[in-house]
């Protein structure tokens, strides 16, 4: 019998729901203490205030389990090193919550013998929080008690394809802009949702690619989880799988060879798939297509879910 994670997942939430209170307590104050880290990133008294109570419940709730933060680093459990660990982003999208905006949430993931197995993000001012964990697919709701399972699309060609990220100059500066502007173009239509929410929308289906060249850890466990379980792949730039590489690539799994043709390359790994420079030049005239053309936006079945 596979190993149940439903008392770590009623614990993220319980985790989850303190985190809203302190997060919102603080929205849109016009008081909001707000400092820059080292790397010249957002941070704010929420976010510390955040991070401080999650670390203080796993700390009686959990007392064995490893505990590691985007702000205060990683701690061992009290009884001794084991084999878990909690990876928390107490705001995800520190920038938006600094400015007003609602695009911004907690991220709580628990990770066992190097998996992650159960992650949970809420997002307060948007009404949203989204779960999953290992084996009993990804869902959206409320709270475990009002939820509906949420399932990945089924696009299959990047022509229909909705592309989301978070800004474009990081492609750049890992030698990936112009792969990535070719790979816009491919597709239908991108967003630039932004952060968490890009992940989300595409474990929803109502978005098909998420691809973003700089994160950390914290930034995607639980989103990982989330992803694979609403039957998505995620994976790093280089084509590792889960979120231990310093990027991301997220697909409905249809997508993701054609999307890693434009992104998966880095210089070390010998010469470049070429195969997107076929693309027609800026001064060719664009190609023929029908007046009319179905779309397949449907999410995969849900008796589909592992």
């Amino acid at each position: 019998m596979a190993h149940s994670y439903n008392d770590d997942l009623r614990l993220a939430h319980v985790l989850a729901d303190n985190a809203d209170n302190l997060s919102m307590e603080r929205f849109l104050a016009v008081d909001l203490e707000v400092d820059t880290k080292p790397d010249m990133t957002y941070v704010t008294e929420s976010d510390q205030a955040v991070e401080a109570a999650v670390r203080r419940t796993l700390k009686s709730a959990r007392t064995r389990d490893i505990v590691l933060g985007e702000e205060q680093g990683e701690e061992e459990g009290s009884t001794g090193p084991g084999g878990r660990r909690w990876i928390i982003d107490p705001i995800d999208g520190t920038s938006n919550f600094v400015r007003g905006v609602p695009v911004w949430a907690t991220l709580i993931a628990l990770e066992e013998d190097g998996e992650i197995v159960a992650g949970c993000v809420s997002a307060p001012a948007l009404g949203r929080r989204w779960w999953a964990s290992k084996g009993t697919g990804a869902f959206t709701g409320k709270s475990l008690m009002s939820s509906r399972q949420i399932r990945v699309s089924q696009v299959s060609d990047l022509e229909s394809a909705s592309l989301s990220y978070a800004s474009l100059g990081g492609w750049d500066a890992i030698g990936k802009g112009e792969a990535f502007a070719a790979l816009m173009r491919r597709c239908w239509r991108t967003r630039a949702y932004g952060d968490f929410w890009s992940y989300m929308l595409l474990a929803e289906g109502a978005v098909d690619i998420a691809a973003e060249p700089e994160l950390k850890i914290w930034d995607m466990a639980a989103l990982d989880v989330i992803v694979r379980e609403a039957g998505g792949t995620f994976t790093s730039l280089a084509g590792a799988p889960g979120p231990w590489g310093d990027n991301a690539l997220a697909t409905n799994s249809r997508l993701h060879d054609a999307a890693m043709a434009y992104l998966g390359h880095f210089p070390d790994q010998g010469p470049p798939d070429q195969s997107w420079t076929d693309e027609p030049e800026d001064d060719a005239p664009p190609p023929e297509r029908d007046n009319v053309r179905a779309f397949d936006f449907t999410r995969e079945p849900a008796d589909d879910a592992p």
